[in-house]
């Protein structure tokens, strides 16, 4: 499954600003609620129940919280680019900047790890990072994370 089949322009946030790692949980289970019209605590409630099995934050800068989340039809996504970093338990003890939020269907047959490594490779290739964090376009945003690396 490709990033270009659950994450929308729409869908990305080039400037959220969260004081900490609740804040942004709450505040991107928000928007997800609003776009998917799925009550909002269900959706923190998963997240945050998967964040006490182990922090999402993968290191350098980067978290990936996700949830299986029961009634969601498709697998759904948001980017966000913080407007500074804040603390997130990451596997590194670095603050995060550079959030993919993940919402997976409870009833989904798809491998939803395969999908979690493709995000995190993404992510993680340095020339990707820092072309994230260097702009504020949501297209741009978009383009780096769905497109290959050619088509940026």
């Amino acid at each position: 499954m490709e990033i270009r089949e659950f994450l929308d322009l729409s869908h990305i946030i080039p400037q959220l600003y969260s004081t900490d790692k609740t804040q942004a949980l709450r505040d991107l289970s928000r928007r997800a609620s609003i776009a998917l019209g799925i009550p909002q605590e269900t959706i923190f409630n998963a997240i945050t129940a998967r964040e006490k099995l182990g922090s999402t934050g993968l290191g350098q800068g980067f978290a990936l919280p996700h949830a299986r989340i029961e009634g969601l039809d498709r697998f759904f996504g948001l980017f966000a680019r913080l407007g500074r970093p804040i603390p997130f338990e990451a596997a590194d003890e670095k603050p995060v900047d550079l959030i993919f939020f993940l919402l997976i269907p409870a009833s989904s047959v798809v491998n939803y790890v395969t999908v979690l490594a493709s995000i995190a490779r993404r992510i993680r290739d340095q020339d990707i990072a820092k072309r994230l964090r260097q702009t504020d376009d949501p297209a741009v945003l978009h383009a780096l994370l769905t497109s290959g690396p050619e088509e940026v």
